[in-house]
């Protein structure tokens, strides 16, 4: 590995890395109290991930392109990719947009809804991410319009029917660090409700995902992710991934979809991305955090790939 690139362990699990990577930023919940009949729009979220657990009651889902589902307590059901979406007591019940429903604001990441015509009763808690951390934003890109996760009844998965209760118990009582146990649990759940997804999509089974469980590829696209920056050339990724130049070069093309070097370049980009609107760091700093020595040669870079400068990017976000 390269001689700035930061010590680790050998990659023994590089699709469990990119998991625990996920970082949940500018995170919403709102507990639902919800009396029949109700129903909500939601408008479409750009950039963001909603969930919805339903505590307890149940509610029929509508999102453009797929079959409108039922969704049962102890259910989880993620929008990755912040898609419009409809939620009703029934089938044919008017819908209210969701910014048009009054709420109590508990706090700036948490608040509750009570809202519909007083029959029976459905708790949701609903929830708003945004996955900054650039290399999950390519995992969360591969995942379907819908991922719903039934009950949880099986042994295997007592855990997250126990979370789910917790989270409604937290709601209910509202406890001192009520609300930092309620996001916590959430984000685990998430993370979980895509573990289950990757283990049964087929379509999980080819690309980027394929190349993150390959036990070569996997060691390479680990070492990248954790330090975009390092002065990294195809024979060293080659080396991380105990192969030769030209079978790695192949390889990961064949599977990733792109050269190595450009998916590094990429993920580079990204990185930038984020940090240059997120953050006031000089841009020679930023250049050679993603392992630019050259500021001018950066900057051109970033235009490349997203058409503005990182000076502009900036200014548009303050």
């Amino acid at each position: 590995m390269p001689s700035n690139a930061r010590t680790v362990p050998s990659a023994t699990d590089p699709l469990g890395e990119t998991l625990h990577l996920l970082r949940f930023t500018g995170t919403l919940y709102c507990r639902a109290e919800l009396t029949a009949p109700w129903g909500v729009h939601v408008p479409a979220l750009p950039g963001h991930m909603t969930f919805l657990i339903v505590m307890s009651g149940h509610a029929w889902l509508e999102v453009d392109g797929e079959p409108p589902r039922v969704l049962e307590p102890g259910s989880l059901t993620l929008v990755p990719h912040g898609t419009s979406h409809r939620a009703r007591s029934a089938p044919g019940v008017a819908l209210t947009p969701l910014f048009d429903i009054p709420v109590e604001h508990v706090s700036d990441r948490y608040e509750i809804m009570r809202y519909g015509g007083g029959g029976e009763r459905t708790h949701i808690t609903y929830g708003v991410v945004r996955v900054d951390e650039a290399a999950t934003q390519r995992l969360v890109s591969l995942l379907p319009t819908v991922l719903h996760v039934p009950t949880w009844s099986d042994d295997a998965n007592v855990w997250l029917a126990s979370s789910i209760r917790f989270i409604a118990s937290e709601a209910s009582a509202r406890r001192p660090g009520g609300e930092m146990v309620i996001t916590r649990l959430a984000d685990i759940l998430v993370i979980q409700a895509i573990r289950s997804w990757i283990d049964a999509a087929p379509e999980a089974r080819h690309g980027w995902i394929a190349a993150l469980r390959d036990p070569h590829l996997g060691r390479a696209l680990a070492s990248i992710h954790r330090a975009p920056g390092a002065p990294w050339t195809l024979e060293t990724l080659a080396r991380e991934a105990v192969m030769s130049r030209s079978v790695f070069s192949a390889r990961f093309t064949a599977v990733v979809g792109e050269p190595a070097m450009q998916y590094l370049t990429r993920l580079r980009m990204q990185v930038a991305h984020e940090r240059a609107r997120a953050s006031d760091e000089p841009l020679a700093a930023l250049a050679s955090h993603v392992g630019y020595q050259s500021e001018a040669a950066f900057c051109r870079a970033f235009k490349r790939m997203f058409g503005v400068s990182p000076g502009s990017l900036r200014t548009a976000h303050r």
